[in-house]
């Protein structure tokens, strides 16, 4: 099923294709040349969405048709759009220090971003080269990226933008490990662990790290609560002390107060 920012980028490509092959001052003006980045610093963009010719544009939106919508639908719209966007940025960056008067075109780094994506979250799904070839996703990924390694430091002169592909594994592996960190299921999996963790600790040493915990900076109803569970520590060992006692002494004891 077509996703909709899959459908408005395959529309958008197939849009500019159309422009730019009538028009080589839209084609020029919108292409990315590294050492012009400071005159013209909007190409890092619209380099994407131009093409070199129709075989170039078939393969592009071939890929993005088939990763594409399964890589939406997992990751949302916005983070769909976010890791395409960021990978052909990339992509684009990474050209300027070993291609600064190459002229780049094309979506093949963001399109690098979503296999990537793809190959990730669905390594072991068998990809048909030419429709008779069966290659797994994670091993496609890792061909392609040594490819564009020879194919960049190797000095091929084949006119690919292998530097833009690279580009576009590092940006799209670099934002899903960022978004990664940053999900619910990541903080929740990093807080059970850290409990998990704790349950194996000595007495003496939680109550050395408790005792780290800095009182004068709570705030005032936290440090009253405090007192009372501290009190009944010393009193009666971190035995006598509930669950929810200790773990209001971990949260602390973790956060610096």
């Amino acid at each position: 099923m077509m996703t909709p920012w899959v459908r408005r980028l395959l529309i958008a490509n197939v849009v500019m294709f159309l422009v730019s092959a009538s028009s080589p001052e839209v084609m020029r003006a919108l292409m990315f040349v590294p050492v012009l980045l400071p005159y013209r610093p909007w190409t890092p963009v619209t380099y994407m969405f131009l093409h070199g010719g129709f075989m170039h544009l078939l393969f592009n939106m071939i890929a993005l048709f088939f990763f594409g919508p399964r890589l939406e639908t997992r990751l949302g719209s916005k983070s769909f759009l976010n890791l395409y966007l960021i990978s052909g940025l990339t992509g684009a960056l990474l050209s300027v220090p070993f291609s600064p008067n190459t002229a780049i075109i094309g979506a093949s780094g963001a399109v690098f971003g979503v296999l990537l994506g793809f190959a990730r979250y669905w390594p072991k799904q068998r990809i048909y080269i030419w429709g008779v070839l069966p290659v797994e996703a994670r091993v496609l990924v890792i061909v392609m990226t040594a490819l564009s390694l020879y194919g960049g430091f190797g000095g091929m002169q084949d006119g690919v933008a292998h530097f833009a592909h690279l580009g576009g594994f590092i940006g799209g592996y670099g934002y899903l490990r960022w978004t990664e960190s940053r999900s619910p299921a990541k903080k929740f999996k990093t807080a059970a662990d850290g409990t998990a963790k704790r349950r194996w600790e000595t007495e003496g040493t939680k109550l050395e790290r408790w005792s780290s915990i800095d009182r004068e900076s709570m705030h005032e109803i936290n440090r009253d609560r405090f007192d009372e569970i501290w009190e009944k520590l010393q009193t009666a060992g971190a035995g006598s002390l509930s669950q929810r006692e200790q773990a209001f002494l971990d949260r602390f004891s973790a956060e610096g107060g």
